[in-house]
């Protein structure tokens, strides 16, 4: 048999509600079919009889999140749903852990970075990063690095790691929020042109990974910051893949290609459709 190109990469599809998925996954076709890519969701059964895509375990949501948060989630209804959405990324996280893939990508059908440890907002109900680095912390890894390019600011994750010597916590958001320890905010101003984002992508990125050394990437995207999207800064559709192909490149260099991908905002389908299986590609080496 002829061997796979590229690398093996992940898709996990935990959650099916909402307008802006409605279209996946057959917009992966030609993705889905190489022999390096591997899907994951939360309908289809192994043979055992347990879901490909496994919800977060109340034990495992209680080492990030307070009992209260938890127990408002289940109050407001979320919980399955934003269970097994923050579940898909730590078990995305493991299965690159245990040497089966090497990156991965996550449709989230909530986000993560609003989740603190005691609140939650602007639609996260779980922090699925911070979920899957407790994971991680079970296996002894203990070094990471989050870098989080949706159009808003990480509050979320930011209370969760802001003291935290062991994550590096990289945010290019509207405003600069000033750095402390390993907490870093690069404000992007309305209106900057790609190349100028990808610049600051590049300049931010690569030097800090390389110096940091973690184990592991988390990267929060959100293509909310695309033009004509809620969290606007005039980036085209093209920028996200160029920022992938810069993380992607940063992991590969400095941990081992262990990258993972958590789908965070937007909401226009057919922004969707064009940027997220160009990112795939990317993070798959395909074509």
């Amino acid at each position: 048999m002829k061997a796979a190109r590229g690398r093996r990469t992940g898709i996990f599809m935990p959650y099916f509600r909402g307008d802006r998925l409605s279209d996946f996954p057959a917009a992966l076709a030609g993705i889905l079919e190489k022999e390096n890519v591997h899907y994951h969701d939360a309908v289809y059964l192994n043979a055992n009889g347990s879901n490909y895509v496994k919800p977060a375990t109340e034990e495992l949501l209680l080492k990030v999140h307070s009992p209260d948060m938890i127990n408002a989630v289940k109050t407001i209804g979320h919980f399955e749903a934003a269970s097994y959405s923050a579940g898909g990324t730590v078990q995305a996280t493991l299965e690159i852990q245990e040497g089966n893939l090497d990156n991965a990508f996550v449709f989230t059908g909530f986000g993560d970075h609003h989740a603190g440890k005691n609140y939650f907002g602007g639609g996260c109900y779980f922090n699925g990063a911070a979920l899957a680095i407790a994971a991680l912390r079970e296996k002894e890894v203990r070094r990471f690095a989050i870098i989080d390019t949706d159009s808003h600011h990480a509050d979320g994750t930011r209370d969760i790691f802001r003291l935290d010597r062991d994550v590096l916590h990289l945010c290019f958001c509207f405003q600069d929020y000033g750095d402390k320890y390993n907490n870093v905010d690069v404000g992007i101003p309305y209106g900057t042109p790609d190349v100028h984002y990808l610049q600051k992508v590049t300049d931010e990125v690569m030097p800090r990974i390389e110096a940091f050394q973690p184990s592991f990437i988390f990267w929060e995207f959100g293509y909310d910051a695309t033009a004509g999207e809620y969290g606007d800064k005039g980036l085209t559709k093209d920028c996200h893949v160029g920022i992938a192909k810069i993380i992607k490149t940063a992991a590969d260099r400095f941990c081992r290609g262990r990258l993972i991908t958590i789908l965070c905002g937007g909401s226009r389908r057919d922004l969707a459709t064009y940027i997220i299986p160009k990112i795939i590609a990317v993070l798959a080496e395909v074509d």
